[in-house]
C-alpha cells in the first residue's frame, strides 16, 4: 500500500462516496472505484460494502482507514519538519466566514504571527459554515474558523460567545436595544431556504414568536452588506461585521434579548501539523484575546 492508495482509503471513508471522494482528490470516479477494488484484492478484505448511491466502511475497513489516517499524519509531521527547517516554505491554512474574518486579523493572527513570523497564512473565504465544513473535508484548509454546530466527524475548539447584531440603513426608526418583538414585519436579508443558517434564524424567530419579511435571499455573504446599503432590508450578524458596517454608513443596533452563538476552530478528526497545533494553542491561551 502506497501513500496514494492510503489517500484514497481515507477520502472514501470521509465521503461516504465514490463521487465526492474522486472529486477531493481530483481524479475520475471509474478510476477512484478501480483503485479502491484493486486493493480490496491486494490485501485480500473488504474495505467498503457499496450501499445504494454511497458506500459503508466495513469492520475491517474501519480498522485500516485508522491506520492510513495514522500514516498519513506521521508524513505531514514530517513534512511539517522539514518546514521548520525551511520557515519561508511553511504555510497555514484557515477557512473562515467573512463575518469572523475581522476577528481572525485582528487578534488571532497578529498573535500567532508574533510567535511564528515565518509561516504564511492563507485564508480560505468560504460563504457560511458549510463552505468551512467543506473546506476541511477536502483539505482544502487545516483549519476553520466559524460558529457551532459542526458535524460530527469534525473537532471543535471553542473561543468565544460572539453577540448577533442589527444592522440597518440609516434612517430606520428603532431603538437600541431593539426588542426582538420589532423583528416582527421588518424587512431582512436572509439566507435561502433548506440551508442550515437559514433553519437557525427560522428557529431564532419561532422561538420569539416574530415574522419578518423576506426582503432578499442570498447565500453569497459578501453581498448582504452592499443590499443592506442600498436601504432595502436590514440584516442579522456577528459583532464582528460592526465596524465594516459602520464604515458602510450603517447602523448597528443590539438585540433585546441578546442573542449568541459560539465561535469555534474546528479541524478534522486526525492529527493536526505541528503549524496548525500551535496556532490552536495560541488561541486558545488566550493570548490572541
Amino acid at each position: 500500500m502506497n501513500l496514494q492508495q492510503l489517500r484514497y482509503v481515507v477520502a472514501t471513508a470521509e465521503h461516504r462516496t465514490m463521487t465526492d471522494a474522486a472529486r477531493s482528490l481530483y481524479i475520475a470516479q471509474p478510476a477512484l472505484s478501480r483503485a479502491i477494488r484493486d486493493l480490496e484484492r491486494e490485501l485480500g478484505m473488504t474495505l467498503f460494502a457499496r450501499s445504494g448511491r454511497g458506500v459503508v466502511v466495513t469492520a475491517q475497513g474501519r480498522r485500516v482507514v485508522k491506520l492510513a489516517r495514522e500514516a498519513l499524519d506521521a508524513v505531514r509531521e514530517i513534512e511539517a519538519l522539514s518546514t521548520h527547517g525551511h520557515a519561508s516554505e511553511a504555510e497555514l491554512r484557515i477557512a473562515s466566514i467573512p463575518s469572523l474574518e475581522p476577528g481572525l486579523a485582528g487578534r488571532l493572527l497578529p498573535a500567532y504571527t508574533a510567535e511564528h513570523p515565518g509561516v504564511r497564512i492563507h485564508i480560505v473565504r468560504c460563504d457560511g459554515r458549510d463552505g468551512v465544513v467543506s473546506a476541511i473535508r477536502d483539505q482544502r484548509a487545516d483549519l476553520g474558523l466559524t460558529d457551532l454546530p459542526v458535524p460530527t466527524d469534525l473537532v471543535s475548539h471553542p473561543l468565544e460567545r460572539q453577540e448577533i447584531v442589527l444592522i440597518s440603513p440609516p434612517g430606520v426608526d428603532l431603538p437600541d436595544p431593539v426588542p426582538m418583538r420589532r423583528l416582527n414585519g421588518m424587512r431582512l436579508v436572509l439566507p435561502v431556504p433548506g440551508s442550515s443558517r437559514r433553519r437557525e434564524f427560522d428557529a431564532l424567530f419561532a422561538k420569539h414568536g416574530v415574522a419578518p419579511v423576506v426582503a432578499t435571499q442570498l447565500d453569497e455573504r459578501g453581498n448582504w452588506l452592499s443590499t443592506v446599503r442600498s436601504g432595502t432590508a436590514s440584516m442579522l450578524w456577528y459583532r464582528g461585521m460592526a465596524e465594516q458596517a459602520a464604515r458602510a454608513g450603517l447602523v448597528v443596533r443590539t438585540l433585546d434579548p441578546s442573542v449568541r452563538r459560539v465561535i469555534a476552530i474546528v479541524h478534522a478528526r486526525r492529527r493536526l501539523p505541528a503549524i496548525a497545533q500551535e496556532f490552536l494553542s495560541v488561541a486558545e491561551s488566550g493570548s490572541a484575546a
